[in-house]
C-alpha cells in the first residue's frame, strides 16, 4: 500500500471515529446509554460536599443543564462551564445571556460536585422549581405517586418514564424521598424540567385529596389480588408505587382505591421500582387511550 493510500485510510478512520463519538455523546446526553465512570484524581477521596442553602440547587450534565436553561420557571443564578462544554451547549454568546457565565476548568467543578458527578464540564446554580398544589392536577388523566422511594437514581428514571407516557405529575413524600438535586436531575435527564415534582407532608391525606378531585388510586403490590389491567376504572388514574424492598406502607395500602399486581409469568416475580413504574404507566396509558376512543365512537354514533 502506498504512503498516500495509508494517509487516506487514516483520515477516513479518523473521520468515522469522530462521527461515532458524536453519536455516542448525543445518546449519553439524552440518557439513552450510560455514561462510563470517569477517573478522578486521588485527592478527591477527601472531598466533602459544600453546605447548601435551602434555596440552592446545583444541576450538572449537558442535557440536564440545557433543559433547565430552556425552562422559563427556572430561576438561574450562575452557569459555570468549560469552554468546550459551552460550545456544546450552543446557547449563544456569554455576554448576551441573562445570567452570569463563569468559565472554569473541570477540576473547579469537581471541587464543588465531588468525584462521582459526571458533569461533562457544566454546572448550573439555580433556585428550586416553584411548589405545585394537588388541586392544579385535576385536569391530568394520569398521575404517579411514590411511597417513600428513596433512591434519587430510581426517582429520576421514574420521572423519565412519567414524561414519556404523559403523566401529569410525580407525587412523593417530603420525608424519606429525594429532594430536588443534581443527582436527581441528572438521573431524570431533563425530565425534572418537564413534569411537576410534588412533595407532600402526609401521603394518605394526599391520596384522599386525589379521590376528591376524581382520581382512582391503584397501589402496585406483588401480592395484589388482581392484575393491574383488571383494576382500571374511569378516566383519571393515579398509580401508587412503594419503596425499594419494603413496598407500600400499610396506611397507604388501606387508603388506595385498589391494590393490583403486575403479572409476570417468568421465574422472576419482582422488578426494580423504576421498571415497574414504566410497565404500569404503559398499561394505564393504553387503558386511557382505549377509553378515549370508545367515548369518541359513542359520540359519533349518537
Amino acid at each position: 500500500m502506498s504512503k498516500d493510500n495509508k494517509q487516506d485510510k487514516s483520515g477516513r478512520d479518523s473521520h468515522y471515529a469522530t462521527l461515532r463519538r458524536a453519536v455516542r455523546d448525543a445518546k449519553r446526553e439524552r440518557g439513552e446509554i450510560p455514561t462510563p465512570p470517569q477517573r478522578r484524581q486521588k485527592s478527591n477521596k477527601d472531598w466533602k460536599p459544600p453546605q447548601l442553602q435551602a434555596d440552592q440547587v446545583f444541576l450538572y450534565g449537558l442535557h440536564t443543564v440545557r433543559a433547565a436553561l430552556d425552562n422559563p420557571e427556572r430561576e438561574l443564578i450562575k452557569l459555570s462551564v468549560t469552554q468546550n462544554a459551552f460550545a456544546r451547549l450552543d446557547i449563544g454568546e456569554a455576554p448576551a445571556l441573562p445570567f452570569p457565565v463563569e468559565f472554569v476548568s473541570p477540576q473547579d467543578i469537581d471541587r464543588i460536585l465531588g468525584p462521582e458527578a459526571i458533569h461533562q464540564g457544566v454546572m448550573l446554580e439555580t433556585r428550586p422549581l416553584p411548589l405545585r398544589r394537588l388541586e392544579a392536577l385535576k385536569d391530568s388523566p394520569l398521575l404517579l405517586v411514590l411511597d417513600q422511594v428513596t433512591d434519587p437514581h430510581n426517582v429520576g428514571a421514574i420521572m423519565r418514564s412519567a414524561v414519556a407516557f404523559g403523566a401529569g405529575a410525580v407525587i412523593t413524600t417530603q420525608r424519606h424521598s429525594p429532594t430536588e438535586s443534581g443527582v436527581l436531575a441528572k438521573s431524570a435527564s431533563g425530565a425534572l424540567e418537564l413534569i411537576p415534582y410534588i412533595q407532600v407532608t402526609n401521603l394518605a391525606d394526599a391520596i384522599g385529596e386525589l379521590h376528591q378531585i376524581g382520581f382512582r388510586t391503584i397501589g402496585l403490590d406483588s401480592e395484589g389480588p388482581a392484575p393491574l389491567e383488571d383494576t382500571f376504572v374511569g378516566d383519571r388514574i393515579a398509580l401508587v408505587l412503594g419503596s425499594e424492598g419494603k413496598g407500600l406502607r400499610q396506611k397507604t395500602r388501606e387508603t388506595v382505591s385498589a391494590l393490583a399486581r403486575l403479572d409476570m409469568p417468568g421465574a422472576i416475580k419482582s422488578l426494580n421500582v423504576s421498571n415497574a413504574a414504566a410497565i404500569a404507566l404503559y398499561a394505564t396509558r393504553q387503558h386511557l387511550v382505549r377509553l378515549s376512543l370508545n367515548v369518541s365512537s359513542d359520540s359519533r354514533a349518537s
